[in-house]
Parts: structure tokens; C-alpha cells; sequence
């Protein structure tokens, strides 16, 4: 399965993964208008087995085989307890 990866200049670290480049049909306009504009990243291909940096490849595929889109938000970040 291939996908297109695009980023959110509105949102930092925002991505946006669909199906074919261009075509936004299944995605929620609400979401696109949260998301601002978008800058196409890149074509990926999503093979099992795949590694991705910030997100799981199995559930790339399953949410954009159900919905036509997966969206990967910023990681938050831990803030380590100091104990005293």
C-alpha cells in the first residue's frame, strides 16, 4: 500500500497521510480547516513490516484503509518526575 504524507504549516508536526496525492475527498473539512494550510512531504510506500519514526505502520494502513486518512500529531513530551 502507498500513501501520501502531507505536513501542516499551521499545526507544528502535524502530518497528514492519504491515500492519493491531491485528493482530500475523505477527509473531514473540519479537519482540513484545522489543519490549514498543507505542504506536500512525500510519497511512502507502507509495506508490512515497514518501521515508521513516529507512528505505527499497521495502524497507518488500517485508518486510512477505514477512514482514507490518518492523522500523526506532535508527541508530547515527558516531563520527568524529580522526587525529593
Amino acid at each position: 500500500m502507498t500513501c501520501v504524507i502531507y505536513k501542516s504549516l499551521k499545526k507544528p508536526d502535524t502530518y497528514l497521510y492519504i491515500e492519493r496525492e491531491n485528493d482530500f475527498t475523505r477527509v473531514p473539512e473540519g479537519l482540513l480547516q484545522l489543519l490549514g494550510r498543507l505542504e506536500f512531504v512525500m510519497n511512502l510506500d507502507l509495506t508490512r513490516g515497514r518501521k515508521l519514526a513516529q507512528a505505527d505502520a499497521n495502524e497507518v494502513r488500517r485508518q486510512l484503509d477505514a477512514q482514507g486518512y490518518y492523522l500523526q500529531m506532535p508527541q508530547k513530551e515527558v516531563t520527568p518526575k524529580v522526587v525529593h
